[in-house]
């Protein structure tokens, strides 16, 4: 019999995910193992394997399409032997039906008037603006009171201002496609305006851009990380302490082990991480979190690194890093590190989701000073800038010392201030003293 494809639920609390494309078409033979689809959840593009041999039957769920829920049917595989005939009266859970189209109140008449939208709606409301010439032009695609259209022609509309009741679709059964809305704010095609009731809410005209603009279809990985971090600035109480660690010696001790073995090559950020992990160990009050309304303090000390990749940013968790030293944690850094870059991403959701505390390091890029924002439930994140020669004042006289300037977020719900101070102390202490590190 028919065996479904679900829609994987790759981590505890994935909802929901996108289909961003299939590697097999229709009538494909598969065998255990071969890579049938990407799925894109909150953080990555993952691809899934089949798990038994056939042929793919039917695609249900086609590419693009958003906003799956998790064990939705996306797709069927036929068992070897079996006809395809069997798929003409197979009942598919209307959960896996792709969200492609918009309810509007009531079914609206066909569309009667072509005009570019803008012109249109300035004629119903201005008599001194002249419409163009009426023609006939395609119907809208309507079913039941919905209108048919592309989930990209969907957020173009919506992020232009558009209203689909009135656009003419040139897609296959009149579904409104990218093109359409494209061609409805040139005001260059058959864009045409619905005869709708006098008291019906009438569309609004795009907004006029400055200059040239291209919008850019954004991943489901950046749609959460703005969401999730809008969230953290309006609903975390953040507060910044800023401090100054000298690192001459800690660029010294760095050069003469990497100078020992070529088995290794321990960067600033290595001795960072491990800094922060001692620094949470003298201060476990600051390796907690809020939850559910309450602190909820953690035993072990997961820091989670930045990492910068094609479609935003991923943070690979280095594990109980407390208990490892510098060359373990540089090796393991730059393992999760290509591995995060590779597309479909090759980490595993154990792998960048959790943490107890996170490291942003723009030093690479020349930036002196920053502050990043909390990745809840987390509560604290270090912003740590570039090493730079700066003027400074040693026993009363001017020298010139390496600094490195670094910012603390913390959650305020969570932290106070005297003891986010205390773990500054205690990391610029292990930084500036980076043989205390080797102990």
């Amino acid at each position: 019999m028919p065996i479904n494809v679900l829609m994987p639920a790759l981590s505890p609390t994935m909802t929901e995910g996108n289909v961003a494309s299939w590697m097999k078409k229709e009538g494909d033979k598969i065998s255990a193992g071969d890579l049938l689809c990407e799925i894109e959840t909150d953080k990555a593009t993952m691809e899934i394997e089949a798990i038994d041999d056939g042929v793919l039957g039917k695609i249900v769920t086609p590419d693009g399409t958003e906003n799956v829920p998790v064990n939705a049917v996306i797709g069927i595989i036929l068992e070897e032997g079996e006809d395809a005939a069997v798929l003409d009266g197979l009942e598919i859970p209307a959960a896996a039906a792709a969200p492609a189209e918009i309810a509007v109140p009531a079914p609206i008449a066909p569309v009667a008037a072509v005009a570019p939208v803008a012109q249109a709606v300035a004629a119903q409301t201005d008599p001194a603006v002249q419409a163009p010439p009426v023609a006939q032009a395609a119907p809208v695609a309507r079913s039941e009171g919905r209108i048919f259209a592309s989930p990209l022609a969907r957020r173009m509309a919506t992020q232009s201002g558009l209203d689909l009741a009135v656009i003419a679709g040139s897609g296959p059964k009149g579904r409104i496609v990218k093109a359409d809305i494209e061609a409805a704010l040139s005001g260059a095609a058959p864009a045409a305006l619905a005869t709708v009731p006098a008291s019906a809410p009438q569309p609004t005209a795009p907004l006029a851009a400055i200059g040239p603009y291209e919008d850019i279809q954004t991943s489901k990985m950046r749609k959460i990380i703005a969401q999730r971090l809008q969230e953290a600035k309006q609903t975390v109480p953040h507060f910044y302490l800023t401090i100054d660690c000298e690192i001459d010696e800690l660029l010294k001790v760095r050069k003469e082990l990497n100078g020992r073995s070529d088995a290794y090559k321990i960067s600033v950020n290595d001795f960072v991480v491990r800094a922060s992990a001692l620094a949470l160990r003298k201060v476990p009050e600051c390796n907690a979190s809020w939850i559910d309304g309450g602190l909820r303090q953690y035993s072990g000390v997961d820091i989670s690194v930045a990492v910068a990749i094609d479609d935003g940013l991923v943070t690979p968790i280095l594990r109980n890093a407390d208990h490892k030293g510098l060359s373990a944690l540089s090796e393991e850094m730059k393992e999760l590190a290509a591995r995060a870059r590779v597309k479909p991403m090759g980490l595993m959701p154990e792998e960048y989701q959790g943490g107890t505390f996170s490291i942003s390091n723009l030093g690479m890029f020349g930036i002196k000073e920053f502050a990043a924002i909390i990745n809840p439930p987390q509560s604290m994140i270090l912003a740590v800038g570039a090493g730079e020669q700066r003027p400074v004042v040693k026993e009363g006289a001017l020298a010139i010392a390496t600094m490195m300037s670094c910012t603390l977020s913390v959650d305020h719900r969570v932290v106070d201030g005297a003891a986010g101070a205390k773990f500054l102390g205690a990391f610029k202490g292990l930084i500036e003293d980076p043989l205390t590190m080797l102990l």
